[in-house]
């Protein structure tokens, strides 16, 4: 680790904790000698090494610290008016702070390193069970995006799918209860279960039931999954909600709240949803979230989701839609999220099927008899 750190050069933070470090040394040394021959005040020297510590590594902490050093010593040996022992002591108080902040800057760099690969070991987690999804999928381009509410890791119990199956376009977006480690292996358990019941299922119905099994083996008696399903076939689009807040339609300049027509618990609770099904244009558009937009909130008040959602996401390509819905949200909340979010938007472009050629006889395309 210390080899590492001796061939990695400085980022922009390390050189600004070294700038004020030495930013503070100069300021001593000019007071020092605008005092007058007599060393008063070289033991603020040993805060240098402490600012470099917060910022640098233990090597640029030991090279502020011999730099202080140096410095108490130059203005502490020509002052004979003032008492030797203190002039030792402030040196040497000098030296043991160099020594203590480059076992700060040391353990602190441990911490930041250790930081760093967890972050890009779940990033990596994230790709294998969260994978990215966007593209045609049957009669429907579509687009999702993960935003994560915390900056050292981007993945959560959000989850989102989209397959092309012999029964059509099917999607599923959800949301685990809970947090940490146990949520996301919650998440990959639901996503490697509907990976697979999406090709061997007819029924949406029976693919929902045959989650919610799956749910109720894996948790405990207060966790569960809320989610929505989704499947598209012939122009016609199937959405099973259990406990999930209601997508969005965007159709000719309208925002329609697909509410289910009964509530139904999530998955790990029995759910008995009743299906809702809506016909749709080419050019609709459907927005699906989980409820870190719906409570995502500033000074108390909702981010407004569906009064700005057709100015956001209904315009342009979706995966541009859901950059700008992105963007509204991180300046609404301030930056500050509560929650990760889960986001899939659609767009129906209707059957692509081209129509079958027709036999005509070759009189009619005007062959010599």
């Amino acid at each position: 680790m210390l080899i590492r750190d001796m061939k990695r050069p400085p980022d922009s933070t390390a050189r600004a904790g070294l700038g004020v470090a030495f930013a503070l040394l100069a300021i001593v040394i000019a007071v020092e000698v605008a005092d007058g021959a007599q060393a008063n005040f070289i033991g603020l020297l040993a805060a240098a090494p402490f600012l470099a510590a917060a910022f640098a590594s233990w090597r640029d902490v030991l090279a502020v610290g011999g730099v202080a050093t140096a410095v108490g010593v130059t203005f502490a040996w020509p002052d004979a008016a003032g008492s030797m022992t203190a002039r030792v002591i402030n040196v040497g108080g000098v030296v043991i702070a160099t020594a203590i902040a480059a076992l700060v800057g040391s353990v602190r760099q441990r911490q930041t390193e250790r930081l760093a690969e967890m972050s890009k070991l779940a990033s990596v987690a994230q790709q294998a069970v969260l994978r990215p999804i966007g593209g045609q999928v049957g009669s429907l381009v579509v687009a999702g995006r993960y935003i994560s509410a915390t900056a050292v890791a981007d993945i959560g119990g959000d989850l989102y799918e989209a397959l092309d199956t012999p029964f059509g376009m099917r999607m599923v977006i959800g949301d685990v209860r809970g947090k940490g480690l146990d949520a996301v292996r919650l998440a990959s358990t639901v996503l490697g279960s509907y990976r697979h019941v999406a090709y061997e299922r007819d029924n949406l119905l029976d693919l929902v039931a045959d989650l919610d099994r799956a749910v109720a083996r894996a948790v405990g008696d207060e966790d569960f999954v809320t989610a929505a399903f989704v499947e598209e076939r012939g122009g016609s689009i199937t959405i099973v909600n259990c406990g999930h807040p209601a997508p969005l339609l965007l159709r000719r300049g309208e925002v329609i709240p697909l509410e289910p027509a009964s509530n139904s618990p999530p998955l790990g609770f029995k759910p008995d949803a009743c299906p809702r099904i809506e016909r749709l244009e080419p050019g609709d558009r459907l927005l699906f979230y989980t409820d870190g937009l719906a409570e995502a909130r500033r000074d108390g008040q909702f981010f407004p989701t569906a009064e700005r959602a057709w100015g956001l996401v209904g315009h342009g390509n979706v995966s541009d839609g859901l950059v700008s819905l992105e963007s509204a949200l991180v300046e609404w909340v301030r930056g500050r999220l509560d929650d990760d979010i889960a986001l899939v938007l659609m767009e129906y472009v209707g059957t692509s099927a081209k129509p079958a050629p027709v036999n005509v006889p070759s009189w009619e395309l005007g062959t010599p008899e």
